[in-house]
């Protein structure tokens, strides 16, 4: 794994003054969506607008960052023992829900796709109003745990990001809701066809580790992140 697997997961120069501090990453989650009606898996994934200020023009999987809203929004299933054991290992309990409520909340955000079970209609505040609105309640009980990556500290611009992957069969439906309007296009595309769009190095590499995990769901998770200017690899 080269260095540059990191260079699009910030927004500007890779090299900052030595007097500057770095800016501590926030949490963020990323769900990756996988549709196996076709003759090849197909994954969801989206182009960001050309003028926004970070990664504009790239193709991405739905995502974005934690908020405190989904510390305590409600889900009618919780994450499977072995999933949140994984995630336990470079947090809190309380933080590894709230990362996969914070997927699940983005990918409707954004692309319009509940991933949840039905239930009764309920009042909701903050980001979580609008999903709970439609009868709907988190299904953490189908997302998988695919990897993490941390941006490099010489980024402005920092993500301590966690991929998780759930199945499309576990959607209230393919049919999309009204989305916010983040992304410019969004597709199902087969994960071959994937690797020629134009992809932050991070979301190439995600990408590659996709087949491997349906070949084998119980793989580790690799971890990646910088530790004193060199690029580190584990796995969780």
């Amino acid at each position: 794994m080269t260095n540059d697997a990191f260079d699009d997961m910030g927004d500007g120069p890779q090299t900052k003054p030595a007097t500057i501090r770095p800016v501590k990453p926030r949490d963020a989650a990323t769900l990756i969506i996988i549709n196996r009606t076709g003759p090849q898996p197909q994954v969801l994934m989206g182009r960001r607008h050309g003028g926004h200020n970070f990664m504009p023009g790239k193709w991405v999987f739905p995502g974005g960052r934690i908020d405190r809203s989904d510390f305590t929004a409600p889900f009618a299933t919780d994450l499977r023992p072995e999933v949140a054991a994984r995630l336990c290992k470079t947090t809190t309990p309380a933080r590894a829900r709230a990362l996969a409520l914070a997927a699940v909340r983005e990918t409707f955000e954004e692309v319009g796709l509940l991933l949840a079970e039905r239930a009764p209609s309920r009042p909701g505040t903050g980001p979580w109003r609008e999903f709970l609105a439609h009868g709907a309640l988190p299904d953490l009980a189908a997302l998988s745990f695919v990897a993490r990556a941390v941006t490099p500290a010489v980024s402005p611009k920092r993500f301590d990001a966690r991929f998780f992957m759930a199945e499309a069969d576990r959607l209230i439906s393919l049919e999309r809701q009204a989305d916010c309007g983040e992304l410019d296009e969004i597709a199902w595309v087969e994960l071959e066809e994937a690797l020629r769009l134009d992809l932050p190095s991070v979301t190439r590499f995600v990408l590659r580790e996709i087949p491997l995990r349906l070949e084998d769901p119980s793989r580790p998770a690799p971890s990646l992140r910088f530790v004193r200017g060199r690029q580190q690899l584990v796995h969780l």
